[in-house]
């Protein structure tokens, strides 16, 4: 029997590791498509995360760390190309003999104007096969007003920022409590407020409030993601505090994770990927609320054929009984029915 990867996570997902060298026009490419959102860290300083979206434009730069609006940066991200992208000679991107991660997802490019909810999205640039869209909408300073995704599928997790600046990331996880969100630029719990995002479903994505999500005269850009069989997967797992810590199932090998305790506690957004030393004995995870640079202190995690494994008791990944939230990427191996296989 003939097996096909559905979808091949290089088509759609990949880790990219380079050394900078304080140059202009400098090309990154085995990307192996050209990236719709790059997520930029430094591995070896302090310099914040940097986020770049076809949307909002190759050189326009927010911090996954940081409040700051949408800035352009011209010394950063140049340009997404064909098979990867081109820098300039910014340190946070393309510091000089350092060490520099970059992840990148592909949607469908500038994308188009998205009529399905209350608010028609400036652009919305959605890849139905990978379960991931790039929204930009104007709010209109309605609580309950919603926006379409375009993706097709329900949307397990979505992450939105206010362009202008002032308010912070808002995330919001179909595992978490209802009526409560969580933010990604703070190590804090889940909260009550009623700006957020409320819910989403395989069309549209709810707000409540308005303020960090949805105030009139500001524009959000939003990233959503929906599970994607042997691909994508968001989901929940509960710590039991001890180094044999839980098996957390996906239905693939994990090639990127980012995870965080709701319930309770002041626990980072931890980050790890199958390119550096961030699993399986390296486990050097860097922190998307961080400026951190690289470091191996923190709770190790093994990336297994279906899933990840806890081997930690670390509280940033295993505190016994707290609550994680998870969303994973990787590459599966799929029969042509659909079903998890083995490939020959």
């Amino acid at each position: 029997m003939a097996y096909s990867t559905i979808p091949k996570s290089s088509d759609y997902f990949n880790t990219k590791l380079w050394t900078g060298n304080s140059t202009n026009s400098t090309a990154i490419t085995g990307v192996g498509f050209q990236p719709d959102l790059t997520w930029i860290k430094n591995r070896s300083t302090t310099d914040n995360h940097a986020l770049f979206d076809a949307i909002r434009g190759a050189t326009y730069r927010i911090a996954s760390n940081a409040t700051t609006a949408n800035t352009q940066a011209t010394n950063s991200l140049a340009s997404f190309d064909s098979d990867g992208f081109t820098l300039n000679d910014g340190g946070d991107a393309n510091g000089n003999g350092e060490n520099i991660v970059g992840w990148n997802w592909k949607a469908n490019g500038a994308g188009s104007s998205n009529t399905d909810g209350t608010i028609n999205t400036i652009a919305t640039s959605a890849n139905t096969t990978s379960g991931f869209s790039i929204s930009k909408y104007a709010g209109n300073g309605s609580s309950g007003a919603t926006f379409g995704h375009g993706i097709g599928k329900t949307v397990k997790m979505v992450i939105v920022k206010d362009l202008t600046g002032t308010y912070a990331w808002k995330v919001w996880h179909y595992a978490m409590t209802a009526g409560k969100t969580i933010v990604l630029n703070t190590n804090d719990p889940e909260d009550t407020d009623t700006n957020r995002i409320a819910s989403a479903n395989s069309t549209t994505v709810t707000t409540s409030g308005t303020f960090a999500v949805n105030q009139s005269g500001r524009d959000y850009i939003a990233y959503c993601f929906a599970d994607v069989q042997g691909f994508s997967k968001a989901g929940s797992y509960t710590g039991n505090g001890n180094a044999d810590g839980p098996m957390i199932y996906t239905g693939f090998k994990p090639a990127w994770i980012l995870l965080k305790r709701f319930d309770s506690g002041t626990l980072d957004w931890n980050m790890y990927d199958s390119k550096r030393l961030g699993y399986n004995g390296g486990d050097a995870p860097l922190f998307a609320n961080l400026t951190n640079a690289e470091s191996n202190d923190y709770g190790r995690i093994d990336f297994v054929s279906n899933g990840f494994k806890i081997r930690s008791s670390n509280d940033q990944v295993n505190n016994d009984g707290g609550k994680y939230l998870y969303m994973a990427f990787g590459q599966p191996i799929v029969s042509t029915n659909g079903n998890i296989a083995t490939a020959r």
